[in-house]
């Protein structure tokens, strides 16, 4: 049976320091905390009829585990990888298994516009959609674009 928003969430995860969201430089990241963020998911989600399933982690091999549990309950990933999307080829191939399944890279500040080393992200190399630089906003953006990408059929991992 296929997945959709209906019979299956949306699996958001968030890498390592957003836990500190709202604490750790407002300037750059807001004032928003992670729970904020979960909140705005949820309500974007359910604008369609759906769920979702938020996480996060400080651990590399954690996140790997939930993108690879994604590919068989989930009906579409957003991620924000944070520091991984610069590092982690890990991150990358475990995303590259989810053939069929949505995934959308999300950053809070425009990755663009910061130090050199911000600007390549593995994870944009799976990612169907970016967005960055839209504050927490981009959240929705995103719970929105897989839900379009659900609702056309796009989850057969």
């Amino acid at each position: 049976m296929p997945r959709t928003l209906a019979n299956a969430p949306i699996m958001i995860l968030n890498g390592p320091t957003l836990n500190l969201l709202g604490q750790r430089q407002p300037k750059i990241y807001g004032s928003d905390t992670l729970a904020d963020v979960e909140a705005l998911c949820v309500e974007a989600a359910a604008a369609h009829g759906g769920t979702v399933d938020f996480r996060q982690s400080n651990h590399e091999g954690e996140l790997v585990d939930w993108i690879q549990e994604a590919r068989l309950r989930h009906c579409g990933i957003v991620i924000n990888p944070a520091a991984y999307s610069h590092t982690s080829v890990a991150l990358l191939d475990a995303l590259n298994a989810c053939d069929g399944l949505p995934v959308m890279e999300v950053h809070i500040s425009n990755i663009h516009q910061r130090e050199p080393f911000r600007h390549h992200s593995y994870v944009s190399q799976r990612a169907d959609g970016v967005i960055a630089g839209c504050g927490v906003q981009g959240y929705a953006f995103a719970v929105e674009r897989v839900a379009a990408l659900a609702a056309a059929g796009r989850t057969d991992a």
